[in-house]
């Protein structure tokens, strides 16, 4: 058996080859150095205790253990975190769609309307919060005001109550929503007339329409902001901080994830910890996705698909 002869560049190739690796060399460079590196150097400082003035001190998995044995604030936030996936997921997927499907109307002046409610989806998440401090203040503010002029005497009193404190936020997520409405839009938009067509000449109504082509087609629109909303909810933290403050609100209400990653590392210097806090929600989070993307094939639906031809 003879052995395959080594391909050989000539002198062209080779300069254009060179080029190529010099062109991507910043990305190489800024991936080890901004994410790869930084990512090594945090599990090793998770499995250590140190508090960035003394020695590093390795301790192995004892921030773990104490982590899911002894801190209780760490069950709080993750039950914070959990109740806010399950409030805020599921509406958001529901109403982006349903705005979507307004959004998709063929009327005069609809792409006036679809800049307007995208626009509050790319406003600062900091600037965003500070107004809604104002409006959920329960004595003075707009939202309250609104509920107290429609007959609602006692309006709940938002942040300063511990069990509106997370639907509070949930609520300040919907000033973005448009986002998400967007996305669907787009996906609306490449649903193709002929599939519409022919379900009106078998008899289809505009709910038969929707539940057996419009929803089906859009199945992969609906696994991307499936995925984007949870990474999202998982990382929830200006908003929390700016309307509950670094202790989490009223009661530990709005005591979210990050927000106690952020005491343990930033307030308490235990970066050691933080860093264990941060790869448990990391591998929370694949989890999570794996799992959807494990289950996606039972009820996401491609119109084509070339890898199950071969």
């Amino acid at each position: 058996m003879t052995k395959p002869r080594r391909r050989v560049l000539g002198r062209s190739r080779k300069r254009e080859e060179r080029s190529a690796y010099l062109f991507i060399a910043p990305w190489i460079a800024g991936f080890l150095l901004f994410w790869l590196a930084p990512m090594a150097i945090s599990v090793v400082l998770s499995l250590m205790d140190w508090d960035l003035l003394s020695t590093p001190k390795w301790i192995g998995l004892q921030n773990y253990a104490e982590l899911f044995f002894n801190d209780r604030t760490f069950w709080v936030s993750v039950g914070v975190t959990l109740k806010y996936i399950v409030l805020s997921v599921p509406l958001y997927l529901v109403t982006g769609l349903l705005l979507s499907l307004l959004l998709n109307l063929k009327i005069r002046g609809i792409t006036v309307f679809r800049t307007i409610l995208f626009i509050p989806s790319i406003l600062s998440g900091v600037a965003v919060a500070v107004l809604w401090v104002a409006m959920l203040n329960p004595d003075t503010g707009a939202v309250n005001d609104v509920l107290r002029q429609i007959g609602i005497s006692s309006p709940p009193r938002w942040l300063q109550d511990p069990s509106w404190a997370v639907p509070s936020i949930v609520l300040v997520g919907l000033w973005g929503i448009g986002g998400g409405a967007i996305i669907y839009l787009s996906g609306l938009q490449n649903i193709g007339a002929q599939l519409y067509e022919a379900a009106r000449i078998d008899g289809a109504g505009a709910f038969q329409r929707f539940r057996f082509v419009t929803l089906p087609m859009l199945t992969p629109t609906l696994l991307f902001v499936l995925l984007t909303s949870l990474i999202d909810a998982f990382q929830v933290f200006d908003t929390a901080y700016v309307l509950g403050g670094s202790q989490g609100g009223v009661g530990d209400s709005l005591r979210f994830y990050l927000i106690n990653l952020y005491n343990a590392g930033f307030v308490g210097g235990r970066f050691g910890y933080a860093s264990a806090m941060a790869w448990i929600l990391v591998l929370a989070a694949a989890a999570v996705i794996l799992i959807i993307f494990r289950t996606s094939g039972r009820w996401v639906y491609y119109e084509y698909d070339p890898e199950s031809e071969r």
